[in-house]
Order: C-alpha cells, then structure tokens, then sequence
C-alpha cells in the first residue's frame, strides 16, 4: 500500500511546490512508483511537470466534483514511473462547493483510496492555506512534511500551522505524522537564515531534515521549461540537493530502495 505525504506551508514562496516536484522526481528516477496530486488552484506542480494549460487536461476538480473517475484524470509524465493529477484555477471554486458536501473533509481521502494501491509515494502539494483543500489532503495522508525558508517572516504562521494540522489528528485523522521539517533557500552567507535554522531545529529537534535545500538560480528555471531539476539540470547544486534529500526521506522510512544502496555501499567498500 502507497504512502501519501502532504507537503504544506501556509506561507507562500517557501519552496513547497519546488520541493514537493523535485522529490517525487527522485523517488521516481530511484524506481518507486510515484503519483503526484496538484492540489493548488495555481496548478504550479502541474506546469512544473510540463502539463500545459492550453492542452485542456481534466483536473482534480472534475474527479471532486464527481464528473469523472480519478483514472481518467491521471498523466504521464516525462519521467518514467511519475505520474500527476493536474489542477487548474477551476480548484478554487470547489472549496465552497464541498461545503455543501457530505463529508466534505474526507473528498480526497475517498478518492485516493481507489488508487492508492497502484503507487509507492502519492505526494500532495498543497495550496499556501489552511482552507477545506488543505484539510482535505491532511485527512487523506499518512504524513505531512513541511518545506521551511530560511528567514524571519517564515516563522509567523507556524503556530497556526501546527495547530491545525493538531485539529486534523483530533478530529478527523489519528495516524497523520509529521514526516519532517526541509529548510529550503538557505544562504550559507546570512546570518539570518542561519539563525532562522537554529530555531527551527530547537522547535522541531530530530524531525528537521539534515540536507538542506540552498538557493540555487537553476532550481528557479526549471519549472518554466516545465522540467524537474533532475531533467533540467542535474548536475547543479540544487538537484544534487533535492537528490541527497530524496536519499534521506528513504533512509527514514526505511525503504527497500535505501537498503540496496546500503548492502551495495558495504559490499564495495569490503572489496
């Protein structure tokens, strides 16, 4: 069975798009089975992965308001074993139509379920709020992980943060875990966004990420050639990043994948 992870900042610009895209990239280019649901009206994932607005693909909004199935939805993508389910600014009318809904926090949960078998990862990227969409992706998850920038103003909202997704386990889902914490747009040279990492590791402790997400110009190119890192460039500091972070998630999770590596690296270094 799939696990399904959210990625959520309510603060826009913090690299949550840019990481949810990337790492489901690299679980794709390390073999996994990776389907990657786009639930921002902006549709960012969706064009950061090449799927144009002009071609008029079906969306995650005609699967929530039940015009269609969830496979007639999915895309392939340019990589192997990465699948997306697109979003487009029609998602931002489907908040207040699922007011109306029964169960309207449990939509996304009742939809994935259908396909969650067929995939390693479903990662969701989640739109920069704490509205019904993101509620709906919390409560269809087994994990949140939370992409963090490196500056001030990133710490206002935190609470706010942390206390709804508290609401969700309270209330609507018991096993939803805090998957970690990625710093995002580190300045080595700031001693602000330094400062800004000391406090979040005090906060979060173990559940922060080691890698370290720098800024990176090509990391900010990639999505308007409608490439993941690893395509577009993968040799620069940010895909080496997004790659080493990607390692880290498995190792976590224990995954199959980071065991092979682990057996393959201790049998190389005995040689």
């Amino acid at each position: 069975m799939g696990k399904i992870i959210s990625f959520i900042n309510q603060k826009g610009g913090v690299g949550k798009t840019t990481t949810c895209v990337n790492m489901a990239s690299y679980l794709a280019v390390f073999g996994k089975t990776v389907l990657l649901v786009d639930m921002d009206p902006q549709g960012n994932a969706s064009s950061s992965l090449g799927i144009s607005k002009e071609e008029k693909h079906k969306t995650i909004y005609e699967v929530i308001a039940d015009e269609c199935s969830v496979e007639d939805v999915i895309v392939h993508s340019e990589l192997r074993g990465l699948d997306i389910i697109p979003s487009d600014v029609d998602l931002a009318g489907a908040e207040v139509e699922m007011v109306q809904m029964n169960h309207r926090e449990k939509i996304l949960k009742r939809i994935l379920s259908r396909i969650k078998d067929k995939y390693d990862y479903i990662c969701i990227d989640c739109p920069p709020s704490l509205g019904l969409l993101t509620v709906n992706s919390l409560t269809a998850s087994d994990s949140v992980l939370i992409p963090f920038q490196c500056e001030y103003f990133s710490l206002e909202g935190l609470s706010q943060l942390m206390y709804t997704i508290k609401l969700v386990i309270k209330h609507l889902n018991e096993d939803l875990k805090v998957e970690g914490v990625v710093l995002t747009m580190k300045d080595n040279r700031s001693n602000l966004g330094n400062s800004v990492a000391q406090d979040i590791q005090k906060y979060f402790g173990n559940t922060v990420y080691e890698t370290v997400i720098p800024r990176n110009i090509r990391l900010a190119e990639a999505p308007s050639f409608g490439e993941p890192i690893c395509i577009y460039d993968p040799k620069c500091t940010g895909a080496f990043a997004y790659k080493l972070l990607t390692e880290e998630f498995l190792a976590r999770n224990k995954d199959s994948y980071y065991m092979m590596e682990a057996v393959r690296a201790k049998s190389k270094s005995k040689k």
